[in-house]
């Protein structure tokens, strides 16, 4: 299965330039170091920020770019030093696949946060070789940044636990939002959006969606449980659910106002940013002090907390709603995911999928 040294090739699809086509593309992936595990992918989750790396919107893409970082797969080979993980368990790879193990967010074991955090596309690893993602046959990744996905989940349902999932339950956790009797809105549905009435839903909390359109009013309630729905647009809704809300989790993608939504919590309410977006966004300050409410943002999750996430899923029963794609569908997945036609996540079979032509 190749040595500690020197490296060997994989197939991926990746984008080339700004237009953001994907097409197959060989690379070269280091061999088993001593820490890593090599993983053969089966499924991997689309995510909103894999459009903004391969169309360039934050003007920081490098090409050719594999992206992918909801990665579930087998693992088909260990290092000398791997102790987590062993031939032919199921495991997760995520957005972050290293960082400096020394700093105070490292120690503690909230890694994302790490200035030198190094991402699994975009990025360049510790051997100054560009990182690529999971939209591929395989990957080598350090055992500090993989996760084991519970014994008898779908592995194409664990996928978009794996950055989706996450991102709504570190803030629910870290902030104090898991206890029962809440009250609780999810700005957007999307992917992140449907991940957020599920889980919020788990932990007991009432819950409204809030959104640009009535598209999703009958099966929010209906497919994913949600207790109310309200379009933003509507005056009298809004007026509605003033003041009432504990958290906000705002998952929109774009640049939108902040006010009308500020107006819908309690005293003490936090509008938690999850969407990565490009240009400024504002509100007028008042709307903050007079009820002493927070904005604040959370990026994806630690290991930690992903490992607690993946048992909590696990043990309230709950599935995500996905469209599996092959990777010949890629193209059209990304172009109908810039236009929210999705219900609500793609994930990429990869290993049913012919990745050479």
């Amino acid at each position: 299965m190749g040595s500690v040294e020197g490296e060997r090739t994989t197939v991926g699809w990746a984008a080339r330039d700004p237009s953001g086509i994907l097409s197959p593309y060989t690379f070269n992936l280091r061999n088993t170091g001593p820490d890593d595990v090599y993983i053969k992918v089966h499924y991997c989750g689309i995510c909103h920020s894999d459009l903004h790396q391969i169309k360039n919107d934050l003007g920081m893409s490098n090409y050719p770019m594999v992206p992918g970082h909801e990665v579930v797969g087998e693992v088909i080979e260990v290092g000398s030093n791997v102790t987590k993980f062993k031939v032919g368990e199921v495991v997760g790879a995520r957005l972050i696949v290293g960082s400096c193990r020394n700093c105070r967010a490292c120690k503690s074991d909230i890694e994302q946060y790490c200035a030198k955090k190094i991402w699994n596309c975009n990025d360049v690893y510790t051997d100054g070789k560009p990182t690529q993602g999971g939209f591929a046959e395989t990957m080598v990744v350090n055992q500090n940044f993989v996760v084991k996905i519970p014994e008898g989940m779908s592995p194409e349902q664990m996928a978009p636990l794996l950055c989706a999932g996450v991102t709504v339950y570190s803030p629910l956790s870290h902030f104090g939002l898991k206890e029962s009797g809440l009250r609780g809105g999810i700005l957007g549905l999307g992917g992140v959006g449907h991940m957020g009435v599920k889980i919020a839903k788990a932990m007991g909390h009432n819950v409204t969606v809030i959104s640009s359109s009535e598209k999703k009013k009958q099966e929010a309630p209906e497919h994913l449980g949600a207790d109310d729905y309200v379009v933003s647009s509507d005056e009298t809704q809004m007026q509605k659910i003033a003041d009432s809300l504990d958290y906000i989790i705002d998952t929109v993608p774009v640049g939108h106002p902040l006010e009308p939504y500020l107006s819908l919590l309690k005293v003490d309410g936090k509008l938690i940013l999850m969407g990565v977006i490009n240009t400024p966004l504002q509100f007028v300050s008042p709307m903050v002090m007079l009820g002493r409410k927070t904005i604040t943002g959370s990026f994806i999750g630690s290991i930690k907390e992903t490992e607690e996430m993946l048992g909590f899923w696990k043990e309230k029963g709950l599935s995500s709603m996905i469209e599996v794609v092959k990777m010949d569908y890629i193209n059209k997945a990304f172009e109908r995911l810039e236009k929210n036609d999705v219900r609500y996540r793609f994930v990429v079979d990869v290993a049913g999928s012919k990745l050479d032509q």
